[in-house]
């Protein structure tokens, strides 16, 4: 049981069980230095800011992980917006640059029956030094349509996918 964990550790691979910005499998996980850039659909693991990633761990959206300095996993998204862009963010639907996301509408209850705080409707511009992230392929997934945009330097690598299913 030992071996494989340290493989996966030292080869920086992670495994992704839900599909909200992925499909599931066994994603490498290579780390970002500073100057690289990001680029939109890129799909990233990026690090909540704490009191954002503590509302997550007790929601059950996150959980514990060693990667975040808060001790909450890391979340993994596609980036869907960076400097300059333009985010309208409707009850039904989210729109990059007049490009409208796939399954973007937002909940207003979770898998529970509670209801999901969100950033307000409306259009926002993507201010340097931030990154808007989301789960294109899920309609369940919590990102940038509830908590809003996220500082760039929390994102922390690329995730490249080994194999999926």
């Amino acid at each position: 049981m030992a071996t494989p964990i340290l493989a996966f550790c030292l080869l920086h691979l992670r495994i992704a069980f839900t599909d909200s910005a992925c499909p599931p499998g066994i994603y490498h996980a290579a780390a970002l230095r500073p100057g690289d850039a990001l680029t939109r659909g890129e799909l990233v693991l990026v690090c909540l800011p704490e009191a954002l990633a503590r509302f997550a761990l007790e929601r059950g959206y996150l959980a514990r992980g060693a990667e975040c300095g808060d001790g909450i996993e890391p979340v993994g998204k596609r980036i869907g917006a960076l400097t300059g862009d333009t985010v309208a963010i409707a009850p039904d639907h989210v729109v990059v640059d007049g490009v409208p996301l796939p399954t973007s509408a937002s909940r207003r209850r979770d898998s529970h029956g509670r209801a999901v705080p969100h950033i307000d409707f409306g259009n926002y511009r993507v201010r340097d030094g931030e990154v808007w992230l989301f789960g294109e392929a899920d309609p369940r997934s919590w990102d940038s349509r509830y908590f809003g945009p996220l500082p760039t330097n929390a994102v922390r690598a690329q995730l490249m996918p080994v194999i999926t299913w």
